[in-house]
């Protein structure tokens, strides 16, 4: 079942801003030996510092709404080809390209699903995942979300990138064009169009500085 994690209704919480303050107060008070008090008032009397710290919330609240998300069954013994053929689609495959394929873990897997609607290169890109707190997720996970719902691709063209022991960046897409549904896995330096749906798994590190 797809989940599309849209604003609700209600706004933001008394309790949420608290929170919020409290965790900027609490990195403050970590790290208020390094800073010099001079300094730091100097910053304070800057009409835009509360703006500009103001803009980093809103760009992370704004990065992590509207995603797609669904959880897949994964099967991760197949060989690369093999995962990429069983999604039923026409298949565009580089051998070379698709044995470079990261694998990926574990059995079943929340995948998400963002759309920048803009033009963006792989370096960028690596940045957008960044901000979600996302990496981008393994070509097998992809397959597996394109097999189950063979639709999804019609209206949310997908993708994901990976870098081949050369360093090259390569890439899995699926699809719907004039040939019909198909799956790409090819290598590729250029930018993204606009029209498609990064794909990405949580980070399994995560960790807020304020609890290390």
């Amino acid at each position: 079942m797809t989940q599309i994690m849209t604003p609700s209704a209600k706004t933001t919480t008394a309790g949420q801003v608290d929170k919020a303050v409290g965790l900027y107060r609490a990195m403050l008070e970590k790290h208020a030996g390094q800073f010099d008090a001079e300094a730091v008032q100097t910053v304070l009397g800057q009409p835009e510092f509360a703006t500009d710290l103001f803009a980093v919330f809103r760009m992370r609240v704004e990065a992590i709404s509207g995603m797609i998300v669904r959880r897949v069954k994964v099967d991760r013994t197949c060989p690369p080809k093999e995962a990429m053929k069983a999604t039923g689609r026409n298949q565009y495959v580089d051998e070379e390209v698709a044995a470079s394929m990261p694998h990926g873990e574990g059995e079943e897997v929340d995948v998400y699903f963002f759309k920048l609607g803009r033009y963006v290169n792989d370096v960028d890109l690596g940045k957008e995942f960044d901000l979600r707190g996302l990496k981008p997720v393994d070509p097998y996970s992809l397959a597996a979300v394109n097999e189950q719902d063979p639709a999804f691709a019609d209206d949310h063209p997908n993708a994901t990138h990976w870098k081949d022991a050369e360093s090259n960046w390569c890439y899995a897409v699926f699809h719907r064009w004039d040939g019909g549904r198909g799956v790409d896995v090819y290598r590729y330096g250029g930018d993204w169009g606009d029209d498609w749906w990064f794909a990405g798994v949580r980070k399994s590190s995560l960790r807020s500085e304020t609890l290390s």
